[in-house]
């Protein structure tokens, strides 16, 4: 991932108000929100302060630490210790989920896992035959019904699978999008009656899945899911060198859900967990 702030520090010279109004502009604009750059930039001006910091270096190594206590508060591993767990896979059309899904897969199944997914976004055209492709490319079972069928009931038909097969994660997609917000979410509810009343012990994670090169959108997109179903965790996806990345410190801090992953290109294994130390680095990496 390119450094958000990396060659801003480069340029600077001195280190008095206008650097720190540089900063706050900066991290603005890399999509960490107005009121937590403002926050972000008091706590650094009291530091600066206390410890009679004179060189941009020491400016940039303190302005990091900060950044990771407040990512390292949306650290967070996936609980899946029962056989079977269920991952369910949430967030609007276009986001990546799909992508998402087949890295999950393949990293989960590097780890030992045995993995099965199910094709519960029913209502887009192509989308199971797109997950279709990558199942293959991770080597995991798809169960799969029809084009316009009942989500819930390819997830029951997925779990009885799983349960027979011995699975040890099922990976659920649910649709991005319906004629209306209201019917999604109903549609989420309905997903997650069925495997609460099929799996009641089982561990449940609801990831949702967050375009950072999106900005403010993703946060509200992560918003409006919060409110109707029980997110776990956020998954960050294009986080390349085009995108701005601080869209994950607004979420850590407002939303108070963890970041679990994050997907840093296309390939099958471009998926990593999220470590907050090594993303406060790199956001400040030339």
């Amino acid at each position: 991932m390119a450094g958000v702030f990396g060659n801003l520090f480069s340029s600077l010279r001195g280190v008095d108000e206008d650097m720190l109004e540089e900063l706050q502009d900066a991290m603005i604009l890399a999509d960490v929100g107005a009121a937590l750059s403002e926050e972000i930039t008091d706590t650094l001006r009291e530091r600066i302060k206390e410890k009679k910091i004179k060189e941009s270096g020491e400016v940039r190594k303190e302005l990091t630490s900060i950044i990771a206590d407040i990512l390292r508060q949306g650290e967070g591993e996936l609980k899946l210790s029962t056989r079977p767990s269920v991952i369910l896979v949430i967030g609007v059309n276009g986001v990546g989920k799909t992508t998402t899904i087949g890295k999950l897969a393949a990293s989960l199944r590097s780890e030992g896992k045995n993995v099965m997914l199910a094709a519960g976004d029913t209502f887009r055209a192509a989308a199971a035959d797109q997950l279709g492709i990558w199942a293959e490319r991770a080597s995991v079972p798809l169960i799969r019904h029809g084009e316009g069928a009942d989500p819930a009931a390819v997830v029951f038909d997925a779990i009885q699978a799983a349960k027979a097969r011995g699975t040890d994660v099922l990976i659920c997609d649910t649709a991005g999008r319906l004629h209306n917000k209201q019917n999604l979410m109903n549609e989420l509810s309905k997903i997650g009656r069925v495997v609460r009343r099929e799996l009641p012990d089982a561990d449940v994670e609801t990831l949702l899945v967050v375009d950072a090169t999106t900005g403010q959108n993703g946060l509200l997109q992560a918003r409006e899911f919060e409110k109707t179903a029980d997110v776990t965790g956020i998954v960050l996806t294009k986080l390349d060198g085009t995108a701005k990345g601080g869209i994950a410190l607004a979420i850590c801090r407002e939303l108070e859900v963890p970041v679990k992953r994050i997907c840093v290109g296309e390939k099958l294994d471009d998926m990593l967990p999220f470590d907050a130390e090594s993303f406060a680095e790199a956001l400040f990496s030339e």
